[in-house]
């Protein structure tokens, strides 16, 4: 697992990892029942509070990414369909606000962005 922390980019510690561990679930890059490593050797190796890493993997753990065994460690939850999808959702749904913007700021129409994004779909196909 590869987590780069960047001190700069003013997002909060812990949600750099939720967010980096979330995304390596998602793409497979992390597998179902793969064993994360432990809080506090994270922190450890991330040079960090230990409480950041462990409010990352309560969040984590929240959301359905993954579980833990007590006094064994935490692990990869299997996928959730349904969790991806509204993942999945929501991106999308940030996409769109900002086509929305990006449309407005052009001048575009409802039916110019709706052509566009036809023809997308079709070229998807």
């Amino acid at each position: 697992m590869n987590i780069l922390i960047d001190n700069k980019n003013g997002e909060p510690i812990y949600n750099q990892i939720y967010s980096q561990i979330k995304n390596q679930i998602i793409s497979g890059e992390l597998k179902e029942d793969e064993m994360l490593p432990s809080i506090r050797g994270l922190a450890k190796d991330l040079r960090i509070s230990f409480i950041t890493t462990k409010r990352a993997y309560e969040e984590l753990e929240k959301e359905g990414f993954i579980y833990t065994l007590p006094a064994k460690g935490c692990y990869v939850a299997p996928k959730n369909i349904e969790l991806l999808r509204e993942e999945n959702l929501k991106k999308i749904e940030a996409h769109i606000e900002e086509i929305a913007k990006l449309a407005a700021s052009c001048n575009l129409s409802r039916e110019d962005v709706i052509e566009m994004i036809t023809f997308g779909l079709e070229e998807q196909e």
